[in-house]
This record gives C-alpha cells, sequence and structure tokens, in this order.
C-alpha cells in the first residue's frame, strides 16, 4: 500500500500530523529523520512531510534529511522547520527572526494560483504558529503564494520541483482550512486514494507482534482502562495463550474497580488473568514523597518489580520474554522523544517515564502510536463492548496523581467516595458521555464550614471535566450548575472528612489535564 511519509524532527505535532492523514484514510507513517531516501522509496512512499521541531536551522548540529529526497521526484511538503529545510538545503536563506510567531497569527494569501491553497475562497484566515526563524530568500523557481504578518514566505511553492511549505502547523485545530490545505498535498499533489482503515492498522499490528514475539510469552499490565484493555485484545488475537495478564491492585484504583476487571477480563473473556494485591507495597513506597515526579518514578518502578517477581512466578510455566503496555501517543510525546528525535520533554509518564533502563523483559507497545479516540476506534474493530471503550481515560499511577503531595489510605479512600459520586451523578445527568474526561482530586489542604451548629475543619475536594479529541489540548466542561450543586451537596453529605468541594475552570495549554 502506498504510504504518506512523515519525517520526524522532533516536534510534538509529528503523530498529530500522521493522525490528521489517517483521518483522510491515507496510509502514513512516521520514520527518525535520518531515513535514506531509497529506503523511503522502498517503503513505498509516494509523497514525503518534513515535520516541524524545536532546533533552528542555524544552529550547528541542527537535524538534516538525506539530501536525496529532494531528487526522488516525490512531492515533498515542509511545515515550519520543515520549511526552513526546504529552503536552506535548496538554496534558499534562513535567519532568525527579531519576532517569534507563536499562537494565532493571519494569513495573507499573495498568489491566487496555488496547489496547497486550491479551493480555498478567503484572502486572509487564521493560523497556528510555532517558529523563531524565517525564510529571508527563497530557492531558484519557488514562489511566495502567502505571508503572515512576520514572515514573507507563510506558504511557498515550486510546483516542477514538487517542493512545497508551510510556515505554520495545518495539522492542528487553530489553524483554519488546515484539513483542506492537507487533503489538497495528499489527493491532488501526491493524487493518493483514500482507501485505509482502521481494520488496516489492527491488522498491521497483530502481524507486527506475531514477527515481534515469535513463541515467546507476553506479560500485560492490564489496568481495566481503555488503553490496556484494546492491547489485552489485540495481544490476545495475536498469540493467544501466550499472553498472560497480571492485575496489579495498588491501592490507587477507582472504586470497585478490581472487582470489575476479574469479571470483565476472567470470566467473560477468559484470559489467563493474576490478580496481586500489592496496595501495602505501594502505599508504603509513597510514604512522605509529595513531587508528582517522584510518585510517579516510584509507581512505575514498583510495577516492574511486580511484573518481575510474577515472571520468576510463570516462567517455570512459560517462556516470558516481553512485557506489553497501553501506551499511546500523547504519553509519549510529553516524556521522550520519538526515535532519538530532540523532543521536548513535558512530564514524564508512568508507561513510559518509570520504566529502569535495565529491564528483564522487553517491551512491545502496539498502540503507541495512536490517540485515545483512535484507540477506541481500534478497540470497536477489535471486538470490545462499546460501553467499555468510552470510559473516561484514567491514568496509569491512579489515584497517586489525583491526591496531590502525599498519598494516605485515608486520603484515596475519601477520593474514591468522592470520586464515584461525582461519576455517577454524571451519568444519571447524562453528561458522562457529553465529557470527554471527569474525576474528582484530593486537595490535602482542610478548610473551615459548618454543618447544623457546629463547626468543622475538614478537607477539600476538587472537582475537574474536560473536552478533548486526542489528550493533547483540551477545555474545561461547562457543566450545568444544577449538577456541580447536586455532586457537591451528596459529595459533602456522604463523604466524611469533606466539608468544601470546587470546580476545575482551566484548559490544557496551560494546565495539564491532571493535575499531577
Amino acid at each position: 500500500m502506498a504510504i504518506i511519509a512523515v519525517l520526524d524532527f522532533g516536534s510534538q505535532y509529528s503523530q498529530v500530523i500522521a493522525r490528521r492523514i489517517r483521518e483522510c484514510h491515507v496510509h502514513s507513517r512516521i520514520f527518525p529523520y535520518t531515513t535514506s531516501a531509497e529506503k523511503l522509496k522502498a517503503e513505498g512512499a509516494v509523497g514525503i512531510i518534513l515535520s516541524g521541531g524545536p532546533a533552528s536551522v542555524k544552529a550547528p548540529s541542527s537535524p538534516r534529511p538525506d539530501a536525496a529526497i529532494f531528487k526522488l521526484g516525490l512531492p515533498v511538503l515542509g511545515i515550519c522547520y520543515g520549511l526552513h529545510l526546504i529552503a536552506e538545503m535548496n538554496g534558499g536563506a534562513v535567519v532568525r527572526g527579531s519576532h517569534r510567531e507563536y499562537g494565532n497569527g493571519t494569513l495573507t494569501r499573495k498568489d491566487s494560483a496555488s496547489q496547497l491553497l486550491e479551493g480555498i475562497r478567503e484572502k486572509t484566515f487564521t493560523v497556528w504558529n510555532s517558529h523563531g526563524d524565517k525564510v529571508t530568500r527563497l530557492p531558484k523557481g519557488m514562489n511566495i503564494v502567502a505571508s503572515t504578518e512576520n514572515s514573507d514566505c507563510a506558504v511557498i511553492e515550486d510546483v516542477q520541483k514538487r517542493l512545497y511549505g508551510l510556515q505554520f502547523h495545518p495539522e492542528v485545530k487553530h489553524t483554519k482550512n488546515g484539513e483542506k490545505i492537507l487533503k489538497n498535498f495528499l489527493f491532488k499533489i501526491c493524487r493518493t486514494k483514500a482507501d485505509w482503515k482502521m481494520a488496516n492498522f489492527a491488522n498491521d499490528a497483530i502481524a507486527a507482534v506475531r514477527k515481534q514475539v515469535g513463541e515467546g510469552h507476553i506479560m500485560l499490565a492490564l489496568s481495566g482502562g481503555v488503553d490496556s484493555s484494546v492491547v489485552a485484545a489485540l495481544l490476545h488475537k495475536a498469540v493467544g495463550r501466550q499472553l498472560t495478564c497480571v492485575f496489579v491492585d495498588h491501592g490507587l484504583l477507582r472504586l470497585n474497580e478490581r472487582e470489575q476487571v476479574v469479571k470483565m477480563f476472567r470470566n467473560h473473556f477468559k484470559m489467563n488473568l493474576v490478580v496481586v494485591d500489592g496496595a501495602a507495597r505501594f502505599l508504603k513506597k509513597l510514604k512522605g514523597v509529595t513531587s508528582p515526579e517522584k510518585k510517579r518514578k516510584i509507581i512505575g518502578h514498583e510495577f516492574i518489580k511486580v511484573f518481575e517477581e510474577e515472571f520468576g512466578k510463570i516462567v517455570r510455566k512459560s517462556r516470558v520474554e516481553f512485557l506489553a503496555q497501553g501506551t499511546i501517543y500523547p504519553d509519549v510525546i510529553e516524556s521522550i522523544a520519538i526515535d532519538g528525535n530532540p523532543a521536548a520533554t513535558i512530564k514524564s509518564h508512568h508507561n513510559v517515564g518509570g520504566l529502569p533502563q535495565k529491564m528483564k523483559l522487553r517491551l512491545v507497545e502496539p498502540i503507541r502510536e495512536l490517540f485515545k479516540d483512535e484507540v477506541r476506534a481500534l478497540g470497536l474493530e477489535l471486538g470490545l463492548p462499546a460501553e467499555m471503550l468510552w470510559r473516561h481515560p484514567f491514568p496509569g499511577p491512579g489515584l497517586g496523581v489525583r491526591v496531590l503531595g502525599e498519598v494516605k489510605k485515608e486520603y484515596c479512600d475519601i477520593l474514591r467516595a468522592a470520586d464515584a459520586i461525582f461519576i455517577e451523578e454524571l451519568r444519571n445527568s447524562g453528561w458522562y458521555d457529553k465529557t470527554w474526561q471527569a474525576f474528582a482530586v484530593f486537595i490535602p489542604v482542610k478548610t473551615v464550614g459548618v454543618m447544623g451548629d457546629e463547626r468543622t475543619y475538614d478537607h477539600l475536594v476538587g472537582l475537574r471535566a474536560v473536552n478533548s479529541t486526542d489528550a493533547m489540548t483540551a477545555n474545561w466542561a461547562h457543566l450545568p450548575h444544577e449538577l456541580l450543586q447536586r455532586a457537591s451537596t451528596r459529595i459533602i453529605n456522604e463523604v466524611k472528612g469533606v466539608n468544601r468541594v470546587v470546580y476545575d475552570i482551566s484548559s490544557k495549554p496551560p494546565a495539564t489535564i491532571e493535575w499531577e
């Protein structure tokens, strides 16, 4: 199958580009920027996209692609840093701009004859910028199509050489007409066909797992959340009884979660499921720890210890060589650089940041290139029930990052009860399915209150509900005041130790979805 190759220069939007292409039902793959032109051609590339990135082409060690990609005769689209590369490597000039452009900007069209902007009627529209450099001299034969406030060369084209560049990011939702621009590149310039489906990804992922694992045995960290559940279904289809799912009750779960996981995966799906009661050991390790990063690392390391202990028990029956994880793309891009590229780290995630460098088990991460909504679509393709797939996301460290500061059993119990009430009220009102993620947060401060005629001095609980499509950005959910009032009243009345409830109205960015 023909593909659009995305060369990754460390941009946090590289996978977003690939995702937008998949949304157009076109097969896309991300490659390290060092991939040779020969390999790209052999892989079936019919078009190449150079991603953005945090580097400057003026830096001595700035990452560069194989120059031979410009001689393949394939269409090449450079986005942001990718545009700078096209200009610099083909005889143009790039300088550090006196004014940086971050966030919304206004694109003004200069040339009506444009392949990238074909079918777009507006002469000006909003785009999303994120750059410091700008092109000051174009390569020979290249034309300026549009400009922004601080960049004359915001859209450039050389139709003969099939080179195209965008100073802004068409892949993000903030750019108006971004989808149209990408479709013009895919269907009018590269002449691809819209013949890719999630079933293709499922088949490819199953085949890749079988190739990687062979006759080996896999252990999966099964939490019962969407990500690990989809991985379990995929691995079960790929290797069957070679898979052992290990469910760890680390004492940081939601209310009745352990019982629900056992019922679904051991009783219904008939998978090999080992349940480990590790609440005491995890809480002991977390005693006195207040740093969010340290808590994530401790929980991650303890998970690996548990798995290695279970490995020792299971190895007598099966040859365990692999550890599977439900890592998805937002986990990866906010934690480490993909393929060694210089992506900026935002925060570590349990699935990626907590792993020790010397681990006895090799990793299997079959959905690490997908966003949350794509994971759900994959789950439907694999036959998982919709009610499970549309359950709100839950972080790997569980309540460990929803109890702010030190994690104590008392705090977890309070949070479990408050969270269950909030979710129940969301479901009863029909708002659960209208929000992308909702949860309660335990805030370790006490406030003065009054119940009856008595003064109280009890804990504070925060409620958080957001809407998103991919977890890269999120807006706080405008829940009805009546719903928030019912949830608050019930929590204060029914959860001992709470006398105040607040609602979080912060969006991402600047805040993250989770509080820690």
